[in-house]
């Protein structure tokens, strides 16, 4: 039963792994070897070969990374997954794999500073140009794609604007252009199946709320199977021509006998093998540890943001609070469309006082932590205009929703009593 449900409770108990079939430990082992025996010389030619696939070389894969991996596929509702060093490497790799120098992406306004300066600057000197847009108009997508656009990219619930990301309508206008979406959930586990919605491809930062535990770091994609890449050749020559790479394969014919994997094979025996951005067993096992009470925090980490959310709405020294359950017209419905299992634990809020009381505030708080991240078991908070976002411009500061004076709060797992106490007494202190 567990390896047929689709409750995502169940499934990151059970997905991808009954027990250690050398010991019969229930518990995940932590596989912490550089590399694996073959049984002949056959076997190590049928791996390389991609005949069949196993362990070759934990750079590239791992038997505890595995179980992650798979798990994760399972709770997005994907086909295979890839563990990754970091969030990071994710992004860079979710666009990489498909984008070569002379190509183009098209990336929505309202990102993580950190992925709008890899996408605007790192991937720029790489030969990739990215194309920022506005997506309050899902349609200005199609407006900015030509014969030479590979994807698009956006972030569910991003951070910090908070506006939740128009991904169907979205969707629909690449498939219509043969153009993929990928949707970084990070913010969103549980809460959002971008792949339901049409998405091709959907990344995490596992630093975050999959971990919970702000021990590890990490990042996972999971291909969604459901994008026909060999329909479009045109538009992806990196999967539909031979790669001198990889001794000429061409990925969409190379793994067809294994299911519609092509995108997600290449980008582990491609791109991980190269750059070598892989994921620690020990972090892997971490992140499934993490996993398995993802469901169960999702939840409380959304109730007490919307306590917190309604607690500060009426506050005198506060001007506006920034949250999907405050929002209204469009961005209300796409909140309310997409994130069928709750409104998420991120919330940002203006002070008065401008940015001189946003940090006020912050140093006077006492239980949060003022750290970078989000996704913690504790709550963090953090003024992302001098910080997370720093290495922007005003005006694309600006455009990813940060504004001097803004606060972003990543609500934890406290009791709701002492989270909304600490909140009072450093806002009495601005």
């Amino acid at each position: 039963m567990a390896s047929n449900s689709k409750h995502p409770e169940t499934l990151v108990l059970h997905a991808g792994y009954r027990s250690d079939p050398a010991t019969n430990a229930v518990a995940v082992p932590i596989y912490q070897t550089t590399s694996y025996q073959f049984r002949d010389t056959q076997h190590a030619s049928n791996l390389f070969g991609l005949a069949e696939l196993g362990n070759i070389y934990t750079r590239i894969m791992n038997p505890t990374n595995d179980v992650l991996e798979q798990r994760v596929a399972a709770l997005e509702g994907g086909v295979a997954a890839l563990g990754l060093g970091s969030g990071q490497a994710a992004s860079l790799f979710a666009v990489q794999n498909i984008c070569h120098a002379g190509d183009n992406f098209v990336a929505s306004t309202d990102l993580y500073g950190g992925t709008w300066n890899l996408f605007a600057n790192t991937m720029k000197s790489m030969g990739i140009e990215c194309r920022f847009v506005d997506p309050a108009d899902p349609e200005n997508f199609r407006r900015a794609t030509d014969a030479k656009t590979r994807c698009y990219y956006a972030e569910t619930l991003p951070n910090p604007k908070l506006a939740v990301f128009p991904i169907g309508e979205v969707a629909a206008i690449g498939r219509s252009l043969g153009v993929p979406l990928i949707m970084d959930n990070t913010a969103a586990p549980v809460l959002c199946k971008p792949l339901d919605h049409g998405a091709a491809i959907v990344m995490h930062s596992t630093t975050k709320y999959i971990g919970g535990h702000g021990t590890s770091i990490g990042g996972i994609l999971v291909d969604g199977g459901n994008f026909d890449w060999e329909a479009h050749k045109d538009r992806f020559p990196m999967l539909n021509t031979p790669d001198p790479s990889y001794h000429g394969a061409v990925w969409t014919q190379a793994v067809k006998p294994m299911g519609p994997i092509a995108y997600i094979i290449k980008a582990r025996v491609t791109l991980l093998r190269d750059v070598g951005a892989a994921m620690s067993p020990f972090n892997a096992f971490m992140f499934i540890q993490g996993l398995e009470t993802l469901p169960l925090r999702m939840r409380v980490h959304c109730d007490n943001a919307n306590a917190v959310v309604k607690h500060l709405g009426s506050h005198p020294k506060i001007t506006k609070v920034i949250h999907p359950n405050v929002m209204t017209g469009e961005a209300r419905k796409r909140a309310e469309k997409y994130l069928s299992r709750g409104m998420g634990a991120l919330l940002g809020f203006e002070l008065e006082g401008g940015v001189e009381a946003g940090r006020k505030f912050i140093d006077s708080l006492k239980m949060f932590y003022h750290v970078a991240n989000i996704g913690d078991a504790r709550s963090l908070a953090i003024h992302p205009a001098s910080t997370t976002h720093s290495q922007l411009t005003p005006e694309e500061q600006a455009q990813t929703g940060v504004t001097p004076g803004y606060v972003r709060l990543s609500i934890g797992l406290e009791h709701i009593d002492d989270i909304l106490a600490d909140l009072d007494q450093a806002l009495a202190a601005v």
